[in-house]
């Protein structure tokens, strides 16, 4: 049969400061729904708000010696200490949140920039891919293998069964054509 007397809760806590186990978890009985109720409404979510609660209630087992009931009651200390938890949990979600939200922004700066890059290279590549074709053979031929293949001139030379000098003389002067090509047409190369 259920006691319908009013539980001391200041007397519970005393005796669950002496490490008494049942005065505590007749406490937390006894004030865990206010507590709850408490969280319940800062956090608007039941999980977060009985996490809350069980953190709480630790707290109170760990600092029941400091209870002092000249400041107020044990139960005003239990809500007081929920209240107060359940508005560092808030803050630290919201927080949280806003980390979230500014990395994703980031994130979505960095793949635009790479997109843009990606079309800038795209374009810059067409751009010389038009300039290096119009320097005309051997040259075209000889600044392809040197420079986007990275042939020595003693392997273009190789490649081409031409001496080096002239394999050398073909770079040089496919060179100065790609120049005079990229000046006169704007192309940034």
């Amino acid at each position: 049969m259920e006691s319908t007397q009013p539980v001391d809760c200041e007397v519970l806590l005393v005796r669950s400061a002496a490490g008494d186990k049942e005065a505590f978890a007749s406490l937390y009985d006894a004030l865990a729904p206010h507590a709850l109720g408490m969280c319940l409404q800062v956090l608007r979510d039941r999980a977060q708000a009985e996490e809350v609660v069980q953190e709480v209630f630790i707290e109170v087992w760990r600092r029941a010696a400091e209870f002092d009931a000249k400041l107020g009651s044990a139960r005003s200390w239990v809500l007081r200490l929920s209240r107060l938890r359940a508005i560092d949990r808030l803050r630290s979600y919201r927080a949280a949140q806003g980390r979230d939200e500014r990395d994703f922004q980031l994130q979505c700066a960095t793949w635009f920039a790479s997109v843009e890059d990606q079309a800038v290279a795209s374009i810059e590549a067409s751009a010389v891919r038009r300039a290096v074709d119009s320097i005309g053979e051997p040259h075209r031929t000889a600044v392809m293998l040197a420079y986007f293949r990275g042939l020595t001139h003693q392997e273009l030379a190789d490649a081409l069964g031409i001496p080096l000098g002239t394999a050398k003389t073909r770079v040089r002067d496919g060179l100065r054509k790609l120049r005079a090509v990229v000046e006169k047409k704007g192309v940034a190369p």
